[in-house]
């Protein structure tokens, strides 16, 4: 667990710095695969501010043996984790594979 919150704190600021840098790229798709791009990126946009804290009070009860505090909080960090990262990938085949 400790790997993956190192894997995805990397990926996020080579994300950032990388975005920061480039910029952003916008959808061509036109009709109802628009609407599909842009509820699948405000959801995943959302839910992936909402992970860093997660992660890090996650680790943290984990870490500190607050078992029953971590399992509380592990049950929706995980899902939303896997969420975001799965949309993630789901976005960037949209955005640079569709059109």
């Amino acid at each position: 667990m400790l790997a993956a919150l190192a894997t995805s704190a990397v990926f996020l600021i080579s994300y950032v710095v990388y975005h920061a840098n480039a910029g952003s790229r916008p959808f061509s798709g036109e009709g109802p695969i628009r609407a599909l791009y842009f509820a699948i990126l405000i959801s995943h946009v959302i839910l992936a501010a909402l992970i860093p804290p997660l992660a890090l009070v996650t680790a943290r009860r984990g870490l500190t043996a607050q078992y029953d505090r971590h399992v509380r909080i592990a049950r929706w960090t995980l899902p939303v984790w896997l969420y975001v990262s799965v949309t993630g990938v789901v976005i960037y085949l949209m955005l640079y594979q569709l059109y």
